[in-house]
């Protein structure tokens, strides 16, 4: 044990006080606050910057892959090559052929922008795991079956059910001896789905490959190819190889490319925060060093009767650490419940003060998700509890230092 069970006797009645010195307690419990909020707004902060790029990350790179080969003019003749080549090359999980094109939507007079996917039958089967299945079937989704699934965001926009009879415009159609005509071909609402990601789910309209290149008179082009790696930070690494192969035939275009500026931002944002809420816990540690002065300030008579008793140096400056120290383990602690709680209840927290504030703070138009997301990272919160008991450490070592070179002879002088 680093502290002698006289030492701990007496870190114990410092740390509760006698009657008259309720002021030294009520400076110590807002130290101990100080540093429960501090804790806790790190751990919340940070837990919820991890979930919304986990969520993303997961929700873009579900549709769009790690990675997208991406025919020049936007169509790849030569797919079934390059996709078998794909998925030869090492650490390649998959390589599907996909078809995106804008287009515009129409329904009971309103119009909507919208992209559409042409994708495999098996795939569009897994919109439901990817994300939720509002309404209607995945399955009946098949080649020639004349119907689409949509996000839910653009039914509501288009005011549009499960049945509805949507008329998708094509400006690039057959050319004529008059000039282009554009192609107008309606589709019947076979499911809606919510992936979770606002733009994705006001603006995908999912129907088979084969009745995509119909649509867009593509033949039996499609416009890319999704690749799935083995690991998503190394994709440029694994897909360098897949690039001296095709040559030109192709532009790989990898997740980090295609979302550079929101993950950049989202890194920027995340460091700042860190660090403002670093001051937090800094400003706790200046309430313990202070909250100890006082107390030191208080005990001095004590302080010197114990040194004449024959305590050591050693002893009281160990003594006033040990309560700095106790303080900000109980503050770190009551940190982390009070986080792990905020956390676990976060969208009642949220949903509770929209209804008290009468705001939506959560708007999906503008956060791109529809739910606050939480991913607490172990090694972020180890440094977090590790970074407010080294604050609250050294904010003991002045006050401790002053207390133990109180010099008996010049307190009980006059005693």
């Amino acid at each position: 044990m680093l502290l002698s069970r006289f030492e701990r006797m007496i870190a114990r009645r410092y740390l509760l006080p006698g009657k008259g010195e309720r002021f030294i307690v009520l400076v110590a419990g807002f130290s101990l606050g100080a540093v429960m909020l501090g804790v806790a707004a790190l751990v919340i902060v940070m837990s919820v910057m991890n979930g919304f790029r986990a969520e993303l990350f997961d929700k873009i790179t579900g549709l769009n892959g790690h990675a997208v080969i991406q025919g020049v003019g936007g169509r790849l003749p030569d797919w079934r090559r390059i996709a078998e080549t794909a998925r030869r090359t090492p650490e390649v999980v998959s390589a599907v052929p996909l078809i995106e094109q804008p287009l515009a939507a129409t329904y009971n007079g309103r119009a909507e922008a919208v992209l559409l996917r042409g994708m495999r039958e098996s795939d569009i089967r897994e919109l439901g795991q990817r994300g939720k299945l509002m309404e209607g079937s995945l399955a009946r989704i098949t080649p020639g079956s004349n119907r689409i699934a949509i996000g839910s965001r653009l039914a509501e926009a288009l005011g549009a059910t499960v049945g509805s009879q949507i008329s998708l415009f094509n400006p690039q159609g057959q050319s004529t001896p008059f000039g282009t005509v554009p192609r107008i071909v309606s589709y019947t609402v076979g499911a809606i789905f919510e992936i979770g990601v606002y733009d994705y789910d006001k603006a995908f309209v999912v129907m088979p490959i084969p009745d995509a290149q119909t649509l867009l008179l593509m033949g039996d082009d499609v416009g890319m190819i999704e690749v799935q790696t083995a690991d998503a930070d190394r994709v440029g690494e694994i897909l360098a190889p897949l690039a001296r192969q095709i040559g030109g035939d192709a532009v790989i275009a990898d997740w980090r490319s295609m979302n550079a500026a929101l993950f950049d931002a989202l890194a920027v944002e995340r460091i700042a925060m860190f660090t403002v809420l670093c001051i937090i816990i800094l400003v706790a540690a200046f309430n313990i060093a202070s909250s100890l002065i006082m107390l030191a300030r208080a005990k001095t008579r004590d302080i010197a009767i114990l040194r004449t008793m024959g305590a050591a140096r050693g002893a009281v400056l160990r003594v006033f650490m040990a309560v700095g120290t106790t303080i900000g383990v109980l503050g770190t602690i009551a940190g982390l419940a009070l986080g792990f709680l905020f956390l676990f209840y976060r969208q009642g927290v949220v949903n509770f003060v929209q209804f008290v504030t009468g705001q939506n703070l959560w708007d999906p138009s503008i956060r791109y998700l529809t739910e606050l997301p939480s991913k607490p990272d172990p090694v972020e919160i180890a440094l977090i509890v590790v970074m407010a008991l080294v604050f609250s450490f050294l904010a003991t070592l002045y006050p401790a230092w002053k207390a133990a070179s109180t010099d008996p002879v010049q307190v009980l002088r006059y005693e």
